[in-house]
Parts: structure tokens; C-alpha cells; sequence
């Protein structure tokens, strides 16, 4: 029998040094994790991220394109015509020799080529000088919407990394409770053998192993797909192992005294920006009430004879010459049918949309700070009660447990202390989670979320 146990024993170590060897790799291989670290890797991974910056380097060659139409514009042209009847025309006959008559004549030749180039350039565009201002608002426009887009990628980084946090808190108080029991069970099973317990009682003992090692699993698979979800939020691959540090979980004062301006919050700067691109969009408007003047310069070559000219001499009659013009393009509206006032209008509506937006998002960036406050306030009251009521759990628990085993207390004393325990702790847990994700809110609300990567 004693040598069945050793042998039992050198199992159970062997089995133990494996699982040491595979934790150590494992862990060699899993990439340790703090906030700072996740959201630096979100800001240069994520799609979201990449896309605004792409929408910043785009907006450069949006300017290009506006500027474009301020500079010459220059462009060749050519055309091959082959007429196989020539149109006939009627004229009178005192140019072929036959006075009182009217001759039908052709014009023209059989074939002709034309290329040239031709020269614009704008002299006076209302619309044109508008749009120079407006594509420099909109580069400005898309910088903001990418400090934006950078907010948020933050914002949900934390907020998952917190969440990833406490439920891996949780199923370490699971896995301490599921410890703690196996060693009453334990001490149960030898008062059974011993004849000091009764069956009923390590029946019962092994029923909560069973629930705890169910409620354990479920909080695996909780932890894997949280996890999972701040990976994608960080652009990671999905089968990168990651660790989060103990000491990234603190609760830290915040200074809620003074309530932040929200017009400097980066969400309303965004929308005051879009207000100035819609007047940019107005004034383009009103400019088709304007003059457009123009330069237009150009020259050509023609060829014109009986045969295609593009190979024939002129020993095959086909002739060619060259011509230029140069101009000035001038273009009044008088009458539009009042479709450009219509456009005016329709335009200022929309900048008075805007307008109660702007007004609206203020009063929510002010009531999401209020809230953030008051969450604040109301998690660290909890989380100080908390703190205390582990504590005496914890006492309670160790009580119940002396009692127990020297008979003055009931198992059922002993399964409710541990289970106040683990309530207590849970609670506690959950509290630190909703201080930090209030504290990401106040954050926010102050326009400070940049300072969790500092």
C-alpha cells in the first residue's frame, strides 16, 4: 500500500515539473501587456488609426487637386475627317464666269487633319479662391477627425483592457475558492473514513467542487473572449497569448473640481470645423453669382487635300498650314431661374442644422462628465465598503472554519462563509472595474485621454 502511494506521489511530481515546463514556456511566449503598452499598439495597428492618417495624407492631395484649377490648364488635341461627299453649295455664278446664274459648288476637301494645343487659364473664379481656402479647412478638418478617431481607439482600449482585467481577478478568487475547498474536503473525506463525518456532508462538499469547477470554466471561456475582444480593438492577432500586469489596476485621485471646457473637447472642435467648411460651402455657392474670366490661347496645324494627309506631300495636292488664336472668355449669370438662390438657402439650413448639434453635443460632453463625477464618487464609497467587507468575510470565514472543525459549527456555516467571501470578493472586484471605466469618462470628459500613453 506504502509503496502504491509513493509511486502515486512520483506521479503526481512528474506531473507537476511538466506543467512547470509548459507554464515556462508558455510564458516566454506570452507578451506582457500594460495599458500604456496596448494602446500604443492600437494607435499603430488598428485599422481605425491607419485609415485616419490616411484621411490626412489624402486631404494634401485634395489641396493639389483645388490648386490645380488656378494654373494653366493645357491640353493637345487632334482629328482625322474623311468626307466621302462633300456638301454642295449654292453660289452665284458670277465666281465661276456666269453672271444672273447659281452654281452648285463643293467646299471643302476630301480629307483633313488637325492637331494643336490649346492653353486655359483662369483669370477670375470666384469659386476657384473658395475652394483654396476650403480644401486648407478640410486638410485641418481631417487632422482633427484623426486626433478623434485616436480618442476613441483609446477609449475602448482601456475600457477592454480593464474588463479583461477584473474578469481574470474573478476566476483567480474562483480558482482560490475551488483551493480552499479541496483542502475542507479534504479534511471531511479523513472525518468520514475516521467515522467523524457523516456521508452526506462530503457529498455535499464534493457538489460545491463540481459548481465551483463549472463556475470556473464559464469564466475561462468569459476571460477568452474578452480578451479577444481587446485584441481586435488593439488591431493584435487573435492567437497572440497576452499578461496583464497586477499593478496596472490602482485606484488613482482625480481631480474633479472645476468642470472642463467643452468647447475644447476634440468632438466639438470637429463639428466647429465642419460649421467652416459648410460657410466655405455656402460662399461657393453665392460665387456662381459671380463673373468668370478666362485666357485661351491656341495652336494648330491642318492638313487638307484629296488624299489622307498624314503620309501625302503636296505633289499629292494635300496642303498643310498652321493658325493660332488668343481670347478672352467671359461669362456674366444673369437668370438662373433662381436655382442658385435655392442652393444659398439650402446651404444656410444646413449650417443652422449644425448650429443645434453643436449645442447638443455641449450638453452631452457636459453631462458626461457630471456622470463620470458622480460614478467616481460613488465607486470609491463602494469600493472602500468593499474593501472592508473582505476583510471581515475573510474573518468570518476563518471563524467558521476553526468552529467547524472542532465541532461547534455546522458545514452549512462553513459553505456560507465561503461563499460570503467570494460574493465580498466579486463585489470588491466589480467595484474597481467600475471606478477605472468611470475614471476612462472623466478622462474623456476633460479631453485628456492622450495622458493614459504619457
Amino acid at each position: 500500500m506504502k509503496s502504491i502511494y509513493s509511486l502515486a506521489k512520483v506521479k503526481g511530481l512528474a506531473i507537476l515539473l511538466i506543467g512547470f515546463i509548459f507554464s515556462q514556456s508558455a510564458l516566454a511566449q506570452t507578451k506582457t501587456l500594460t495599458l500604456k503598452d496596448a494602446i500604443q499598439y492600437a494607435l499603430e495597428n488598428k485599422a481605425d488609426a491607419k485609415k485616419a492618417k490616411l484621411q490626412v495624407e489624402n486631404s494634401e492631395y485634395q489641396i493639389q487637386e483645388v490648386r490645380s484649377r488656378a494654373l494653366p490648364q493645357i491640353s493637345a488635341d487632334g482629328n482625322l475627317t474623311h468626307n466621302p461627299i462633300l456638301q454642295l453649295n449654292a453660289l452665284p455664278g458670277d465666281f465661276f464666269g456666269s453672271p444672273g446664274t447659281t452654281v452648285l459648288a463643293p467646299l471643302g476637301q476630301k480629307w483633313s487633319a488637325t492637331g494643336g494645343v490649346t492653353l486655359t487659364q483662369n483669370i477670375f473664379d470666384q469659386a476657384v479662391f473658395t475652394g483654396l481656402k476650403a480644401a486648407r479647412s478640410t486638410r485641418e478638418f481631417y487632422q482633427i477627425n484623426q486626433q478623434l478617431t485616436e480618442e476613441q481607439v483609446i477609449e475602448r482600449v482601456a475600457n477592454n483592457y480593464y474588463q479583461v482585467f477584473v474578469k481574470r481577478q474573478k476566476l483567480a478568487v474562483v480558482d482560490s475558492n475551488y483551493v480552499n475547498t479541496s483542502k475542507v474536503k479534504d479534511v471531511i473525506k479523513g472525518q468520514f473514513d475516521n467515522g467523524l463525518a457523516k456521508k452526506i456532508d462530503l457529498d455535499r462538499i464534493t457538489v460545491k467542487l463540481y459548481n465551483i469547477n463549472t463556475q470556473r470554466q464559464q469564466l475561462i471561456n468569459e476571460v477568452q473572449l474578452q480578451e479577444n475582444s481587446l485584441k481586435f480593438y488593439m488591431g493584435m492577432p487573435i492567437q497572440t497569448s497576452i499578461y496583464i500586469p497586477q499593478t496596472e489596476f490602482a485606484v488613482s485621485p482625480q481631480a474633479i473640481s472645476e468642470t472642463p471646457d467643452a468647447t475644447q473637447r476634440t468632438d466639438y472642435l470637429l463639428l466647429k470645423k465642419q460649421e467652416e467648411l459648410l460657410d466655405y460651402q455656402k460662399k461657393s455657392v453665392i460665387a456662381e453669382y459671380y463673373p468668370k474670366l478666362s485666357l485661351v490661347g491656341s495652336y494648330n496645324y491642318i492638313g487638307q487635300g484629296p488624299e489622307m494627309p498624314l503620309f501625302a506631300k503636296s505633289r499629292d495636292q494635300v496642303y498643310w498650314s498652321d493658325y493660332s488664336t488668343i481670347g478672352l472668355n467671359l461669362k456674366v449669370p444673369i437668370f438662373t431661374g433662381f436655382g442658385t438662390r435655392a442652393k444659398v438657402r439650402q446651404a444656410d439650413v444646413e449650417i443652422r442644422q449644425l448650429k443645434e448639434d453643436m449645442i447638443e453635443k455641449k450638453l452631452s460632453l457636459d453631462l458626461d462628465f457630471e456622470n463620470s463625477k458622480t460614478q467616481i464618487n460613488n465607486s470609491i464609497i463602494t469600493i472602500n465598503d468593499q474593501k472592508e467587507n473582505v476583510r471581515l468575510a475573510q474573518e468570518v470565514l476563518s471563524d467558521t472554519k476553526n468552529n467547524y472543525y472542532n465541532g461547534l459549527a455546522s458545514l452549512t456555516d462553513l459553505l456560507d462563509a465561503e461563499n460570503s467571501l467570494v460574493e465580498a470578493q466579486n463585489n470588491y472586484t466589480s467595484a474597481l472595474l467600475d471606478y477605472k471605466l468611470a475614471e476612462i469618462q472623466l478622462i474623456k470628459a476633460k479631453g485628456e485621454l492622450r495622458t493614459l500613453i504619457n
